[in-house]
């Protein structure tokens, strides 16, 4: 009686042990995913590298990955009415939040998705500048393979104005604006930064077109945070723009733009509050990548409950490798051009490049002046104007 008892209690543990494990599904291609809904992401994957990105970290992955962020940023814990974060309001409503100041240049990425809407109805519109975010950033060697939850409701309403930080801003507001919209630490406002290693500015300097933020703009690498701590001698095209500072970097040569630094990058990198955190990053790739995978998927999730979304993670594509194992001085600079704020970390031993000019900064990934970009128009106003009504 004992032995019969004994099996039927073992039998209801397996029973919930069962009950409780995660269903797995298996997509067409062998992915496996705690959820079908994630299978229809694949298809999406690749009609975002053949429709727009094109395989390439360039303009198109850059603009894409920056509306990730200001889609997402656009959220007050303060003020409850002030938008809804990560859910695709900028798609929703395209006449409404591109219109910002903060937010010019972006209608080029916002045109470029609201074609996909209609291809996958299925997919909301958060979900798909979320994705197609991780998607992008895969097409640049050393980037991490972000995290992606699925399941955002459509907005219903557009942000409100006022929510971007601009490179203008004193830090104090940066690091506040950042606190309100998700309780971001300094620590991850730097790391969320590293985004600005494949960055590059359209509308700082009205006379460049992508100027970039550092000298190796098509590789995730931790360049960025070297090249903004040394010293500013110039500009690549006009000076006294607002939001930017003088440059390290500065020679163009009327086609290849040198580089721009932005006034919060600058200050970030001097501020006492997040100087360390900054240099810290230096050279320290896989910190910089994890800490910046953790911060993105904190942004991702702005305005939402993560445990009502779903583990999609999967089906995002694996990133090229990384092509440099070391930042490095670019040529014409050298330790004696730092800069430094941080006084309570050494600083590392880098490589120098000893050319006696300063290089110029191509164009493109591929070294040539002539890059194709992917850029929609008309379509994306009328469909987005039919979905806000």
């Amino acid at each position: 009686m004992a032995f019969k008892l004994l099996s039927i209690v073992s039998l209801v543990a397996l029973a919930t042990v069962a009950s409780a494990a995660p269903s797995r599904t298996v997509c067409s291609d062998g992915t496996v995913v705690p959820d079908s809904v994630c299978c229809e992401f694949l298809p999406l994957a690749e009609a975002l590298q053949t429709q727009v990105l094109m395989g390439d970290c360039g303009e198109d992955t850059h603009e894409l990955l920056r509306l990730t962020f200001h889609d997402a940023i656009a959220i007050s814990r303060s003020n409850a009415s002030a938008g809804g974060g990560a859910d695709g309001s900028m798609l929703i409503f395209p006449t409404v939040e591109p219109a910002f100041f903060a937010n010019l240049g972006i209608a080029d990425s916002v045109n470029n998705l609201i074609p996909f809407l209609s291809q996958f109805p299925s997919i909301s519109a958060g979900d798909l500048v979320q994705f197609a975010g991780a998607v992008a950033i895969t097409n640049c060697p050393g980037a991490p393979q972000l995290e992606f939850l699925a399941g955002r409701p459509n907005a219903t309403a557009p942000a409100i104005d006022g929510l971007i930080p601009e490179p203008q801003d004193n830090i104090t507001k940066i690091l506040a604006r950042f606190d309100d919209a998700g309780g971001f630490t300094p620590f991850e406002v730097v790391s969320l930064l590293a985004s600005h290693t494949i960055a590059r500015a359209d509308h700082v300097d009205p006379t460049l077109d992508a100027a970039p933020f550092d000298s190796t703009p098509f590789t995730f690498d931790t360049q960025i945070f070297l090249d903004v701590l040394l010293k500013g001698v110039g500009f690549p095209g006009l000076n006294n723009n607002t939001g930017e500072v003088s440059s390290p970097l500065p020679l163009s040569n009327g086609t290849d733009v040198g580089e721009l630094r932005l006034q919060s990058d600058f200050g970030l990198a001097h501020d006492p509050r997040t100087a360390c955190f900054w240099q810290g990053f230096v050279n320290e790739q896989e910190f910089m990548t994890r800490s910046f995978k953790a911060a993105m998927a904190k942004l991702a999730v702005l305005g939402h409950n993560p445990n009502d979304l779903v583990d999609c993670s999967a089906v995002v594509p694996k990133p090229k490798l990384a092509v440099a194992v070391s930042a490095a001085f670019p040529a014409t600079k050298g330790p004696d051009d730092l800069e430094l704020s941080c006084i309570t970390s050494r600083f590392p031993n880098l490589p120098i490049d000893h050319g006696t000019q300063e290089a110029l900064i191509p164009h493109c990934s591929d070294g040539s002046m002539s890059c194709t970009t992917v850029q929609f128009d008309g379509p994306a106003l009328s469909f987005g104007d039919n979905n806000s009504s």
